[in-house]
């Protein structure tokens, strides 16, 4: 199941890492771990992007109204719930992406080893308390820089909004393309956090091979915008993840991972 990916850059990659998730739900259905793995993840994000969609209908509009008092004239009152609809859209792709991988956060590791197993890797180094103190410091660590690039990047363009007319469409088109670059790193970091990569290589991939990721990306923005296959949108990005990142290294676009030196990978 591992991609073969291109070792130089070109626009075609962009394809190549949409069909990622094609892929990965090949693999999921294949793999009764996989499955039964998957499956419990669909179950839980169900029910938070249900709670999601909730919390943004009820509270959402006030929100946006102890900011901008809504208009009176036909027109004001237009644009006012344009802005509204709009900026819910990223915020429950945003919400959608945070609140389903910090519950599921303990099912990721072996949805990942799982996949890499059937690409025929190792089952990984030895437990050791070190290392496993190190894996949990250097999970935090890559969650919280994704997590400040994510929010840095929509902070920053939220100016936009004071743009009559299209400043909130360029918001939402700017803020999906930004999401869909976070997404791409957020689920290529996951196989590589547990090889204990540094969160720099992981930034080096996504400016290096922008057409690849930007396609993984993308795959899984659209994907949760499908009803039912959404709530499979975890597990099926972390698998596509993984093969991203084994195809990265069968190419040899990423230098062996820090825990090749324990047998973690040939």
């Amino acid at each position: 199941p591992i991609p073969s990916i291109s070792p130089q850059p070109r626009l075609a990659d962009f394809f190549q890492g949409l069909g990622l998730l094609g892929r990965a739900f090949g693999l999921i259905f294949r793999s009764r771990r996989l499955f039964v793995l998957s499956a419990l993840c669909a179950a839980v994000t169900a029910v938070a992007l249900v709670g999601l969609a909730w919390l943004l209908w009820h509270y959402a509009p006030g929100a946006l109204g102890s900011l901008w008092t809504q208009p009176e004239s036909w027109y004001g009152r237009g644009a006012w719930y344009t802005v509204l609809v709009l900026s819910c859209l990223v915020l429950w792709v945003v919400g959608a992406n945070i609140v389903p991988p910090l519950l599921l956060a303990p099912l990721q590791d072996p949805l990942s080893e799982a996949t890499e197993a059937l690409c025929g890797g190792g089952d990984g180094p030895p437990f050791t308390l070190s290392s496993f103190v190190r894996g949990i410091v250097t999970g935090l660590a890559h969650t919280l820089a994704r997590l400040f690039f994510l929010l840095a990047g929509l902070t920053l363009l939220l100016p936009l909004h004071l743009l009559p007319g299209v400043g909130s469409l360029l918001w939402t088109v700017l803020g999906a393309l930004w999401t869909m670059t976070w997404m791409a790193g957020e689920f290529l970091a996951a196989p590589m956090t547990r090889h204990l990569y540094p969160f720099a290589e992981v930034r080096r991939m996504l400016r290096q091979r922008r057409a690849l990721t930007l396609g993984l990306g993308a795959g899984v923005y659209l994907l949760l915008w499908v009803p039912i296959l959404n709530t499979f949108f975890l597990p099926v990005a972390i698998v596509a993840g993984t093969l991203m990142y084994r195809g990265l290294r069968e190419a040899n676009l990423l230098p062996p991972p820090p825990t090749s030196s324990q047998g973690a990978l040939p």
